[in-house]
């Protein structure tokens, strides 16, 4: 079962181009019949769990934290607004998984269509690169918690981690990654906050709110630090693979 989402995303819709009758309409005059591809009811599935895959299974979670938290940290409110955010999260977790994804292409679905393997084999092949980018990123102390919640025995070996491990094994991960890059973020703005804070205090200004004053001095800080170019690369940077 843990192999099934491999079907969806990179076999199914490829293998299953038969046409069934689905839908019949009688008419007066005869009967007009209406087919459906099983490519297509393939691809209405695939479209339902894509969502949580794409959430779950890749770099996207690491990425959307981190510029949540990024922007609460500006204290901008809704600048970049959500839609901004999540496309630049996207984009930037295609860029990412953009090996894996190729590397899935050649040796899996490529030598399928070619018809050189069977889907049995272009699953195998296809959970390879995904399960190394899983397991790269996902620490052996999250796999071992979860080992013992599950009360399995010691796995020997990294390619033995069964995928329900995994899984909720890289999430955990991923939000304990996400959660430090932010706190390193967030530090030079805390500390100017702390400052704008410490002056209109010292000013007898207590009625002014500190993150009125302080958020032009942010954003001077992130533009002049090239903030963006830092963010994007680092959490980039941050998925090499080993």
């Amino acid at each position: 079962m843990h192999k099934l989402w491999i079907v969806l995303i990179f076999i199914a819709p490829q293998a299953l181009g038969n046409a069934l009758p689905m839908v019949t309409v009688t008419e007066q005059a005869g009967a007009t019949q209406y087919s459906l591809t099983l490519q297509l009811l393939a691809l209405m599935t695939l479209l339902s769990v894509l969502p949580a895959m794409l959430l779950g299974l890749t770099s996207f979670v690491r990425i959307i934290i981190v510029l949540s938290l990024l922007r609460q940290a500006l204290g901008t409110m809704q600048t970049p607004p959500n839609t901004v955010l999540l496309g630049i999260a996207l984009f930037l977790t295609f860029f990412v998984m953009g090996p894996v994804f190729t590397d899935v292409y050649n040796n899996a679905i490529l030598p399928f269509l070619n018809e050189e393997i069977a889907i049995e084999a272009a699953i195998a092949a296809a959970e390879i690169p995904i399960r190394g980018f899983m397991l790269n990123q996902t620490r052996q102390e999250d796999i071992a918690m979860f080992v013992e919640i599950a009360n399995m025995e010691a796995i020997s070996s990294p390619e033995a981690v069964p995928f329900q491990i995994l899984a909720p094994a890289f999430i955990t991960s991923e939000l304990k990654s996400a959660f430090i890059i932010a706190f390193m973020i967030y530090i030079p703005f805390v500390v100017i906050d702390l400052i704008v804070a410490s002056v209109l205090m010292s000013m007898g200004m207590m009625m002014l709110s500190p993150m009125m004053i302080s958020m032009p001095f942010k954003l001077m800080l992130f533009v002049l630090v090239d903030g963006w170019s830092l963010i994007m690369g680092s959490l980039a940077a941050s998925f090499a693979m080993p």
